[in-house]
């Protein structure tokens, strides 16, 4: 029997498979060439998992160098003792400059200003700063237009603070196979590379490739693939599911702690969208709300698992709380099941025996993506390694 250790603090938490994410790494690792590098992405806390435990399992199992959004997440690494390269995918604030070559994290760059900033400051410590330029390709969200590539390089290369590490961009498509857009990104970006590379300019490290595309197109992976949340176990589209076998990381989990069996008619939360309808129903409460990233959206629709047994979440999900019903009536038409207790552990996403409920259910029932559900759920919930 699995034994679940919780928060001596709350009876609520997120619980973090190493085993499952170790595994994931390797999957992803064993779709490289020899000599293509991976780059796990590590933005907002592992997409909820918690960074510097992830990243640490990712280097153990292959991944080469991290990625993330923040100056701050990058410095949370390096405070934590994450020694290898670290990338920020986009370009930070340029009052961040110090920082940045204090802790030898990587910034994006696609402004001029920007770089010679940055080169400036490198150079005042005696280092040289180095970036990875992003290329604008069609996402229309960061970089420099890839038809001015060679005139944006010739414009900052001449400082002797700056050394480019990588050259990038992002797709847009990746996850549908077959779609223009993405053959379109992917040639503007090999042109601009090429363009650079005949004119003499070092674009160090080339990559492109998003988790989807890692996936799906093995001719594009270059010099290295950002792989992101594929490594937390959930898939990016449907039409990469066939391609490679992943397992979910985050499991949430909590204990109960309150069981009433109201009568017939008794209104549960606000607002009493929900009202007990027979007998012998018990009505459980779980410390687990929308401030822990269970979305109010979610109220009346969702279920959770108790005893290995689906339960309909019941009423309006609260802050902190939320409720679910259970029908222990053996003369019901419904499949009743053993009472629930006190203190009895409660699945809100992840599998309790042949059960399981997925980022994706809820994503779909919320009508966003997996990895959404993930990031809401690390955001307060104290998260448990196993």
């Amino acid at each position: 029997m699995v034994q679940h250790r919780c928060p001596d603090t709350r009876w609520s938490w997120v619980e973090i498979n190493k085993g499952a994410l170790r595994r994931n790494t390797r999957a992803f690792k064993s779709l490289l060439e020899p000599g293509v590098r991976m780059m796990a992405v590590v933005k907002a806390d592992a997409y909820g998992h918690g960074a510097v435990e992830c990243a640490k399992v990712m280097h153990a199992a292959g991944a080469d160098q991290f990625a993330v959004a923040t100056v701050s997440e990058g410095l949370a690494l390096r405070e934590a003792g994450i020694e290898w390269p670290i990338l920020i995918l986009s370009e930070p604030p340029m009052e961040c400059v110090q920082t940045l070559v204090e802790h030898d994290i990587m910034p994006s760059v696609y402004t001029q200003e920007f770089a010679l900033a940055y080169g400036e400051c490198a150079a005042a410590f005696g280092k040289v700063g180095k970036y990875h330029l992003a290329l604008e390709t069609g996402m229309t969200r960061i970089g420099v237009d890839w038809r001015h590539a060679v005139e944006f390089r010739r414009g900052i290369d001449f400082h002797r603070g700056l050394a480019c590490a990588g050259t990038f961009t992002h797709f847009a498509t990746a996850d549908v196979p077959g779609d223009w857009t993405f053959a379109l990104q992917y040639r503007r970006f090999t042109e601009a590379v090429s363009a650079m590379r005949e004119a003499g300019i070092d674009c160090g490290l080339v990559h492109c490739d998003n988790t989807p595309a890692t996936i799906l197109y093995p001719e594009t992976h270059l010099d290295m693939c950002r792989v992101g949340v594929g490594l937390y176990g959930m898939q990016p589209a449907e039409s990469t599911r066939p391609r490679i076998s992943l397992e979910p990381v985050m499991s949430v989990r909590a204990r109960v702690t309150r069981v009433v069996y109201p009568a017939v008619g008794t209104g549960v939360s606000y607002g009493q969208t929900y009202s007990v309808g027979r007998q012998n129903t018990q009505i459980a409460t779980i410390p687990v709300g929308y401030a822990d990233g269970l979305s109010r959206s979610l109220s009346d629709k969702m279920d959770v698992l108790v005893h290995g047994t689906r339960c309909k979440q019941v009423g309006h999900i609260c802050m902190d709380q939320c409720m679910f019903a259970v029908n222990v009536d053996p003369r019901r038409a419904v499949r009743p099941m053993d009472e629930v207790s006190y203190g009895d552990l409660v699945t809100v996403m992840g599998a309790d025996g042949e059960e399981r409920i997925t980022a994706e259910e809820l994503a779909d029932i919320r009508e966003t993506i997996n990895y959404e559900v993930t990031c809401n759920f690390g955001a307060r919930l104290e998260k448990v390694y196993v």
